[in-house]
C-alpha cells in the first residue's frame, strides 16, 4: 500500500499569520481572544471572539481580486500560498492531472451571504445582487480557487463535515494517496465566522463563552468553570504527497500521515454522546488504521472545545481507547488558544502535530487552573505549559455538529 507524507504546511490563525508565528505563540501559550472589531456587538451576548489579526489581502491579491473572493477562501489562499512555498514544489515538474486539493468547509461564505442579504433587506423592493455573490460564497470555491491559481487538474473538491471538515479532508486524501489516484493533494480548511449572524447564531445555541470581561482567558478546555467555546477564523493547509514521489523530488518530509479512523455518534444534532461513543470508534479506527498500538500514541490533540457536555465525553472516550495507558500519554487543547475554527480547526491542530512529532515539543493547555473533578486525575492534560518530551506519534480528534467524528494519526517518518 502506497504511503503518504507531510511535505508542506501553511497557516492563517488568530495567534499568526504563518506557521512560525503559529508554532511559537502556541508553544508560548498566547491567547487569540480578544473584544470582536468587524461589528458592534452591543446587543449581543458574547462579545469577543479570536480574529486574524493584520492579515492584508494586497499581500496575496490585487484590489480588484479582493472583491470577488469571501474570506474564508482568501485565508484558504493565503495558507495555501505559504504552504507551496514551504514544499519547494516545482508544479513545471509535476503531472498536475495528479494534483488535488480538498479543501473543507464548515459554513463556507457567510461573511458575504449576510452582507448580501442584509443590502438586500435594506434596499427593499429591487432585488439587486452581487454578481459574485453566489461564486464568493458557495463552500467548494476555496478548493476552486486553489486549483484554478496553480493550474491544478487533478480531483478538486470540499469536505463539509462541521467541525470535523478539514480532519476530514486529510482522511479522505490519504485514502486517494493510498488508492494510487493522485501524487500530491493540497489539504486542509478555511473559515470565517465572525459574523453578525455566526456569533448571534451560536449564541443563540448557547455555545459560546460569555466572559467578556476576560476574553483572553474565556476558552478554558477541561476547567471546572467552562462556560463554552470562543469563535475562531483563519485556514490550516497541508500538502499530502505520496511518499515516493516525495522521495524523487527530495522534498523535505515532516512526518507520515499514518492513518484515520471516522465514524458517527448517531446521537445528537450538536451534542456529542455522553459516553464518547464515536468517538471512541474514530480513535480505535485511526489506530488499526495506521498499524499503531496505544503505547505508540505520545500526544493527543483533544477535541476539547470547552463546552461543559463536550470535554468531559471526549475524556471518557480517551479513558475507555488508552485504559491504563493513559498516564503515558500528553493531552492538550490548542482551542485554549485559537479559539475554534469551526471547519478548519482540525487543519490547524494536524499542523500542531506535525510541529510536535517534528520539533518533540507539545503544546500547552492554556486557562486551565481548576481541571473538572469529573475528568481522571490521571490526564496529563499538559497545563499552561509547554512541555518537551518525545514525540513519536501523535493523534488529532475533531467531532462535528450532527455526530460525524474523525481521527488522524500523525507519526514520525522512518
Amino acid at each position: 500500500m502506497k504511503r503518504a507524507v507531510i511535505t508542506g504546511l501553511g497557516a492563517v490563525t488568530p495567534i499568526g499569520n504563518n506557521v512560525t508565528e503559529y508554532w511559537e505563540n502556541l508553544l508560548k501559550g498566547k491567547s487569540g481572544a480578544a473584544n470582536i472589531t468587524r461589528f458592534d456587538t452591543a446587543n449581543y451576548k458574547t462579545k469577543f471572539a479570536c480574529e486574524v489579526k493584520n492579515f492584508d489581502p494586497l499581500l496575496y491579491f490585487e484590489k480588484q481580486e479582493v472583491r470577488k473572493l469571501d474570506l474564508f477562501t482568501q485565508y484558504a489562499l493565503a495558507a495555501t500560498h505559504e504552504c507551496m512555498q514551504d514544499s519547494g514544489i516545482d508544479l513545471g515538474r509535476c503531472d498536475l492531472s495528479r494534483v488535488g486539493v480538498i479543501l473543507a468547509t464548515g459554513i463556507g461564505g457567510m461573511l458575504t451571504f449576510e452582507e448580501e442579504i442584509l443590502s438586500f433587506g435594506e434596499s427593499g423592493k429591487i432585488p439587486r445582487f452581487n454578481p459574485f455573490f453566489i461564486t464568493k460564497l458557495i463552500p467548494n470555491i476555496a478548493a476552486g480557487q486553489i486549483s484554478i491559481r496553480y493550474g491544478l487538474h487533478g480531483i478538486s473538491y470540499s469536505v463539509a463535515s462541521a467541525c470535523a471538515s478539514s480532519n476530514n479532508a486529510l482522511a479522505s486524501a490519504l485514502d486517494l494517496i493510498r488508492l494510487g489516484r493522485v501524487d500530491i493533494i493540497i489539504a486542509g480548511g478555511a473559515e470565517s465566522p465572525v459574523t453578525q449572524a455566526g456569533i448571534g447564531g451560536f449564541g443563540s445555541m448557547k455555545a459560546l463563552s460569555t466572559l467578556n470581561d476576560m476574553p483572553e482567558t474565556a476558552s478554558r478546555p477541561f476547567d471546572r468553570t467552562r462556560d463554552g467555546f470562543v469563535a475562531g477564523e483563519g485556514s490550516g493547509v497541508l500538502m499530502v504527497e505520496e511518499l515516493q514521489h516525495a522521495l524523487n523530488r527530495g522534498a523535505r518530509i515532516y512526518c507520515e500521515l499514518a492513518g484515520y479512523g471516522a465514524a458517527s455518534d448517531a446521537y445528537h444534532v450538536a451534542a456529542t454522546h455522553p459516553e464518547g461513543f464515536g468517538a471512541i470508534l474514530a480513535m480505535e479506527g485511526a489506530l488499526a488504521d495506521s498499524g499503531l498500538s496505544i503505547d505508540d500514541i505520545t500526544y493527543i490533540n483533544a477535541h476539547a472545545t470547552a463546552t461543559p457536555v463536550g470535554d468531559i465525553s471526549e475524556c471518557k472516550a480517551i479513558e475507555k481507547v488508552f485504559g491504563n495507558s493513559l498516564r503515558k500519554i500528553q493531552i492538550s487543547a490548542t482551542k485554549s488558544m485559537t479559539g475554534h475554527l469551526l471547519g478548519a480547526a482540525g487543519a490547524i491542530e494536524a499542523i500542531a502535530c506535525v510541529k510536535a512529532v517534528e520539533n518533540n515539543r507539545i503544546p500547552p493547555t492554556i486557562n486551565l487552573h481548576e481541571p473538572d473533578p469529573q475528568i481522571n486525575p490521571e490526564f496529563n492534560l499538559t497545563p499552561l505549559k509547554a512541555v518537551d518530551r518525545e514525540v513519536n506519534a501523535a493523534m488529532n480528534n475533531t467531532f462535528g455538529f450532527g455526530g460525524h467524528t474523525i481521527t488522524t494519526v500523525m507519526k514520525k517518518y522512518k
